[in-house]
């Protein structure tokens, strides 16, 4: 399957502060990847890299196989982009807009625009600037599907839309990618959205080490314990944190009455580990710990933490 993107030994500093070293990744055609990790690892910068607006001190970045800072006309009207604070000219109307957007994009689709403009129940002539944030993105939504590009590249899509708006654009972005074998690179910070919309996801740590998995691999893979275990006072929470987080035992959280273990091991294993690790374990059996079903957000958390 051919590869719409490729991230090739990228390394990236601010400063002497290291943002990635030797990032490689790639996103084959007709993917939904979701890109995922704590505020400030880099996610926006690297989008930014992508998009050609920002220049790695190393490595190599392709889109449609051309260097992403030297991107042909052609290969730029494949690519939808919103970029995270996206801005619209916002003295035109719902209607000038989309005109005034159609004139740059050979295979523009007003129908897609219009279907989402009508959700909102605004008269055509309504100005962008008297419109909501939210309603202002659904207007920048609507003109990105109507680009109808080969490459979707989604940063924070969220950006002020509801529950409701959120849902719907979900829905939307299901059809355009499954019905036209369309590409996807997203990032959100709301985890739980795209369960149900990515194949493969993309976890960015600080420092620019990655893990990239299929999503119902990960699911699968990865497993969350609890743990009903009430501390002793004289224990410090950090000293359990510290004595549990091993190959083994990816992740914890720990709270009052209940710990919460995240594994890629069977009970057992976690079991031996625990009693292992600290003493206070010792008394505990196989029947003390039971398994809950994992979401994205669990896994999200259980690799990469709370903090």
């Amino acid at each position: 399957m051919q590869n719409v993107v490729e991230v090739k030994n990228l390394s990236h500093y601010y400063g002497n502060k290291k943002i990635y070293e030797n990032l490689n990744f790639e996103i084959q055609r007709g993917k939904v990847v979701g890109l995922l990790g704590k505020n400030g690892v880099g996610k926006t910068t690297l989008i930014n890299i992508l998009m050609g607006f920002l220049k790695p001190k190393s490595g190599q970045c392709l889109i449609f196989g051309e260097n992403s800072h030297n991107l042909s006309e052609n290969s730029r009207k494949r690519i939808g982009l919103l970029h995270e604070g996206h801005q619209t000219f916002e003295f035109m109307t719902i209607e000038q807009i989309e005109k005034f957007y159609s004139s740059f994009y050979e295979n523009w689709d007003k129908e897609v625009y219009y279907d989402l403009i009508e959700l909102l129940n605004l008269p055509l002539n309504h100005k962008i600037s008297n419109m909501s944030y939210g309603q202002r993105s659904q207007v920048v939504l609507g003109l990105i599907f109507a680009q109808n590009p080969d490459l979707l590249v989604l940063d924070d899509y969220s950006m002020g839309l509801d529950a409701g708006y959120r849902r719907l654009f979900l829905d939307y972005l299901h059809d355009f990618v499954k019905d036209k074998g369309k590409t996807v690179f997203v990032s959100s910070h709301i985890v739980q959205d795209l369960e149900d919309l990515i194949d493969e996801i993309i976890l960015l740590n600080r420092g620019g080490e990655i893990i990239k998995t299929d999503l119902p691999e990960l699911l699968n893979s990865f497993n969350s314990y609890t743990l009903d275990f009430n501390l002793p006072k004289e224990v410090k929470i950090k000293e359990i944190e510290q004595s549990l987080k091993n190959e083994t035992i990816k992740n914890i959280e720990i709270k009052k009455k209940s710990i919460r273990l995240y594994s890629y091991k069977n009970k057992e294993i976690v079991l031996k580990n625990l009693q292992k690790s600290h003493k206070i374990f010792k008394d505990i059996n196989i029947q003390n710990i039971s398994k809950r079903n994992l979401t994205l957000e669990d896994a999200f958390i259980g690799l990469m933490g709370r903090y």
